[in-house]
């Protein structure tokens, strides 16, 4: 494809834009490592939300949409939607939690809430697994996923597309810290949804398919468009929906939906002005995520099915892409249809995408290296200005890594892979230690070891010594069986928290709760002072208001599928059923409070 000089100039002025923003923060809005980091503390909860927004549509989100529903149909993409689960947990019970902890990074949690060198050593260890090694294989698929996209849109190279999106984020990222991660976000997301809906639009105008009527109605089409799947193939719906509702959201850690909350998710939230907001955006987040989001991309997925019908279609439109020709082509494939300057818009959309993802995982990931390795462990004396210059040094480092990353990452995709497997089964503990005293930084390093031997012997030696392949629901019932009985164990046998450590948790945080009484039993009897004031517990609470969030969000989102589809009368009762839950929230807001 040609862009235009319009097209361009939608490109470049977005370029220049990010970089004013960054050099506007750096100016006036970045003193000290602080401000780097979580902005101050001092973020409203709208600014918040929508920065997570715009963090979670990377290049990749559209692609990844598309090529469940050209695998799966409509229904796929319960394999993400359930963790919308995680999303409102987090919103209503463990958002607040996080505020009060104090911490810059949910790495320092380590040591607030455990004990000895084993917590020191987690803290370390996890600064530098999750900001560098694991934060960069992020950031190369997403990368990844633009080089996909720059080839077939703008007939850029590999190197092209990594050195000039790249080079334009690191630098505004590098000087603008968070505050001018937020602030670009804030841009990006609007971008973002606006060419979202663009492509949906062109995509219906496309002459083989002919409008929404013709494109329900079509036979590439129809079997494609259930909100749940069948139970008569027990295989699928095993996979797709009965596992991820009940077991995958709770068990599994994946960015951006951590179970207990977490990652940048629990930056944005340290980055709030108080609790309330710190609640707000959260909840923002997860509403615009999952019931606002997904249909446009979904419509391109269905119209790619008319247009490209199969992955020859593929090869025979694009003969030059034949190495990256996959299901997940169907996105990009379509976007080559959007007529000269509205192009341009959507390219910038999806540059957007790439570069709010990108900033956001650069300045988290140098956040954990430098406040939880290099100040903790290597300069516990460091000055705030020196942990600043350090943490825009260590911007830049990622970034090149990731570059180099990008452009090896067919070599070590499968590495990826297992990599992305270890965290399954940890979740649980991220649920729990903040309400069960017992949980201790032995418990988190043996859940960690384990999940990591089950995901090597499952992905490079179940099949290699004569077994048959096993489901990928199993294995994960499996792996998650495993690590959580090793995790519990050793929590009931190796050495508690000292109590010391427990009772200033208390006191900061305040969980409550009947998983604390034995603590508290102790410490007054031992004479410890405990400062934190007694209150009535309010995560029963919290757990409804989980329900009723998630249930009115469900409705919203399949509302919509089916005032699409043409069905009125069910799409109204579920958005009656939307409504309903706002006003249930309402009430049990009060109570939260």
């Amino acid at each position: 494809m040609i862009l235009s000089t319009l097209d361009w100039s939608f490109v470049i002025g977005f370029f220049i834009i990010s970089l004013g923003i960054g050099i506007w923060s750096a100016k006036w809005g970045n003193n000290n490592a602080d401000d780097y980091f979580n902005a101050g503390g001092k973020m409203p909860w709208w600014l918040l939300g929508v920065s997570m927004v715009a963090t979670t549509f990377s290049t990749d989100t559209p692609n990844l949409v598309t090529d469940i529903v050209r695998r799966h149909g409509v229904s796929g993409n319960w394999t993400w939607w359930a963790f919308l689960l995680t999303g409102m947990l987090t919103v209503f019970v463990y958002a607040r939690l996080w505020k009060k902890s104090g911490v810059v990074t949910d790495v320092e949690f380590y040591e607030l809430r455990y004990s000895g060198k084993i917590a020191r050593f987690l803290r370390g260890f996890r600064a530098i697994y999750l900001g560098f090694i694991f934060n960069v294989m992020i950031m190369a698929t997403v990368s990844l996923a633009a080089i996909k996209i720059g080839g077939v849109l703008l007939g850029l190279t590999p190197v092209q597309t990594v050195l000039i999106a790249g080079t334009v984020t690191v630098i505004y990222s590098s000087l603008g810290g968070l505050k001018g991660v937020l602030i670009t976000d804030f841009i990006q997301f609007f971008l973002s949804i606006g060419g979202a809906f663009i492509a949906a639009f062109v995509a219906l105008q496309h002459p083989k398919v002919n409008g929404l009527t013709n494109l329900l109605a079509h036979e590439n089409v129809v079997d494609k468009l259930d909100l749940f799947p069948s139970p008569s193939n027990p295989e699928v719906f095993i996979m797709i929906f009965l596992i991820p509702l009940l077991v995958q959201w709770w068990s599994v850690w994946y960015p951006g939906a951590e179970p207990g909350g977490g990652g940048y998710i629990a930056q944005r939230m340290f980055a709030a002005k108080n609790e309330d907001h710190s609640i707000k955006a959260v909840l923002f987040f997860n509403v615009a995520h999952y019931a606002l989001r997904p249909w446009p991309w979904i419509i391109v997925a269905l119209c790619s099915l008319v247009v490209f019908p199969d992955l020859d279609s593929f090869l025979v439109a694009f003969p030059h892409a034949k190495d990256i020709i996959n299901n997940d082509l169907g996105y990009p494939a379509m976007l080559t249809f959007i007529p000269s300057g509205l192009l341009g818009i959507v390219v910038t959309s999806l540059i957007a995408a790439y570069m709010s993802t990108i900033s956001t995982h650069l300045n988290w990931g140098a956040s954990y290296i430098v406040n939880d390795y290099y100040k903790r462990f290597m300069r516990p004396n460091a000055s705030q200005k020196e942990m600043l210059n350090t943490g825009r040094i260590i911007t830049v480092i990622l970034m090149v890594f990731t570059m180099i990353f990008a452009l090896l990452l067919d070599n070590a995709l499968s590495a990826f892979q297992i990599l992305l497997q270890i965290g399954a089964g940890t979740g649980l503990i991220f649920i729990l230690r903040w309400f069960w005293w017992r949980i201790n930084a032995a418990s988190e390093l043996s859940a960690m070891i384990s999940s990591f031997f089950v995901a090597i012997y499952f992905n490079l030696i179940h099949e290699a010594i004569g077994f048959n392949p096993l489901p990928d629901w199993l294995e994960l019932l499996l792996g998650v069986g495993i690590t959580t009985l090793v995790w519990i164990t050793v929590s009931l046998v190796s050495s508690p928290t000292s109590t010391t450590v427990l009772v200033n948790f208390i006191n900061q945080v305040n969980p409550g709760g009947p998983g604390w009484k034995r603590i508290v039993e102790k410490a007054k009897n031992e004479g410890f002072e405990l400062t934190a004031k007694p209150e009535k517990w309010k995560i029963p609470v919290g757990i409804l208001s989980m329900i009723a969030g998630t249930i009115g969000i469900y409705s919203f989102l399949m509302g919509t599928g089916l005032f699409i589809y043409g069905r009125h009368l069910s799409a109204t009762i579920l958005m009656a059923i939307s409504v309903g839950c706002v006003f249930v929230l309402k009430k049990l807001w009060v109570k939260l409070k």
